[in-house]
């Protein structure tokens, strides 16, 4: 079950998260629940394999605004660092990058549980 203790140790930033959604920690809880089955995790690796950058830039900066805004800082650190690539077309090998936030999502998942 996920908790705010949980997203604490996951290394969110809950204080910050929470003050988006006016305190309602209730309402925080289910938002961060349904990140780990955002659409644009799968979009952003799809098109990062078709070597679409303009695409991927869209959905990685989408994925930024929300991981952000619920202040998931493991996730969010991660998916920063991939705009910021894809922002300048930077032609290089995504596929640790994407790995990497594949699998902290993977552990914001199993929290969820």
């Amino acid at each position: 079950m996920l908790t705010m203790e949980a997203l604490k140790e996951f290394g969110a930033d809950t204080e910050k998260g929470l003050a988006v959604c006016m305190g309602n920690e209730a309402l925080y809880l289910r938002l961060v629940g349904a990140v780990p089955t955002e659409s644009k995790f799968d979009a952003l690796s799809r098109a990062i394999g078709e070597g679409n950058l303009d695409e991927a830039f869209d959905a990685a900066h989408a994925l930024k605004g929300v991981l952000g805004n619920l202040s998931l800082i493991p996730l969010y650190d991660i998916a920063s660092e991939i705009t910021e690539f894809l922002r300048n077309r930077t032609d290089m090998d995504y596929s640790k990058l994407i790995m990497e936030l594949l699998d902290k999502r993977d552990n914001l998942a199993a929290l969820c549980k």
